[in-house]
């Protein structure tokens, strides 16, 4: 009886939890160069909520390694 009351309550606290945001790797944002803006967009738009979370760190390095990416380009490398 405890154990199945336990389990009942589990669930219910794991459906009224809010839902998480999928956390994209540097690799997936710099190949998604759109979503990498919607992205680094919402992040600049919030940065006293979202600053630290992993999306915003990994937008911002995906973002540098594209503009890296791009001045070796033009530059010739």
């Amino acid at each position: 009886m405890r154990r199945s009351l336990l389990l009942v309550t589990m669930f219910g606290l794991a459906a009224c939890s809010d839902q998480t945001e999928q956390t994209y790797t540097v690799e997936e944002l710099v190949a998604d160069e759109a979503l990498l803006s919607s992205i680094v967009k919402k992040c600049r738009n919030n940065l006293g909520e979202l600053r630290g979370t992993a999306n915003c760190r990994n937008a911002e390095s995906a973002d540098g390694k594209l503009r890296l990416q791009r001045m070796r380009q033009s530059l010739g490398g």
